[in-house]
């Protein structure tokens, strides 16, 4: 009997590549005896719609295609039913955070490969207040370069986008007034911004957030309290080497249960897209989602230390495209 697959992708990202490549893609599922179809996503909250639809279907495997939004929206499909499908993904967006976290290839036909090879890794899910994520939640006004950067744009200058749109937002970010409590713990003061990351790649950072792992049932905190343009810059400078969690003014845990509040009005990135605004409840879903990824085999025969230089090359193929 063939198993059944439903492709999810949305047809803007990775400068339309993936529209061209679908009727090779569907042909090389279908000759290694999946029987698949498609839907192109039309508008904001339309893959969750078209995930959902596919549970009624009893589909074996839902596919994103698409930057980390639309994996996003895929998610939310798909994290509250009791009989989750597989979760295939072929990374087509600017950053592609999550993909290079489980070393799926930038190339779409060798993303369809680690789909056919079958390895799986089971992945933690956030849920946040009646939302789920799967790489990055946090706040604060650095935090909303990511959603602010215009589609087109993405689509025209790739990753430079998201620094075009910072510089332009650079006078606008400022600290809040803000309380954390996580697993018993509190933190109350001014703060730039909070993390919330289930994986170690998080807006092209891969250590930010460095010791994140994908499956230990644990969220990864970060709080920057508050600083100034020179000390901001030094600390974004020893984030590009992990450096920073010992900094006196970054906070740096681990906790499976998060709530966050303000008085002021504080967004949400949720995956690199606006999630709303404050307060939060955040839960981690241990183990929650089967990805087809070839992390685990890598880790266990070639070490962690191979896994961090596959992810660096990914991030240098993703930089030059």
């Amino acid at each position: 009997m063939k198993k059944r697959a439903r492709i999810i992708y949305n047809p803007t990202s990775g400068r339309e590549l993936f529209k061209r490549a679908l009727p090779d893609v569907l042909i090389k599922l279908e000759q290694a005896g999946y029987e698949t179809s498609a839907h192109a996503t039309t508008s904001a909250g339309d893959a969750t719609y078209a995930a959902k639809e596919a549970l009624k279907h009893d589909y074996d495997v839902i596919i994103a295609a698409g930057g980390d939004g639309t994996l996003n929206e895929v998610i939310n499909g798909i994290a509250e039913a009791t009989n989750r499908p597989k979760l295939g993904l072929i990374p087509m967006g600017t950053v592609n955070d999550f993909g290079r976290a489980l070393l799926i290839p930038n190339d779409i036909m060798e993303a369809v490969d680690t789909i056919i090879k079958g390895d799986l890794v089971p992945v933690d899910v956030g849920k946040m207040n009646n939302r789920y994520f799967i790489n990055i939640a946090g706040g604060g006004k650095i935090t909303e370069v990511s959603y602010e950067a215009p589609s087109k744009l993405k689509t025209m200058v790739g990753p430079l986008a998201y620094y075009i749109k910072g510089l332009e937002m650079l006078p606008q970010i400022k600290s809040t007034d803000i309380r954390i409590e996580y697993d018993g713990n509190v933190f109350q003061g001014e703060a730039m911004m909070f993390l919330i990351g289930l994986t170690n790649s998080i807006g092209g950072f891969e250590k930010l957030v460095p010791d994140a792992e994908i499956n230990d049932g644990n969220f990864t905190l970060l709080i920057l309290e508050k600083v100034n343009f020179a000390e901001l810059g030094h600390i974004m400078t020893l984030a590009s080497r992990g450096d920073h969690i010992n900094h006196p003014k970054v906070h740096y845990t681990k906790a499976k249960t998060i709530n966050v509040s303000s008085f002021e009005q504080i967004q949400l990135n949720v995956d690199g897209e606006f999630g709303g605004v404050l307060p939060a409840n955040f839960v981690n879903l241990k183990r929650h989602i089967q990805v087809f990824s070839k992390l685990e085999r890598v880790k266990a025969e070639h070490g962690i230390e191979t896994v961090e230089r596959e992810r660096e090359r990914l991030h240098e193929e993703q930089t030059e495209e």
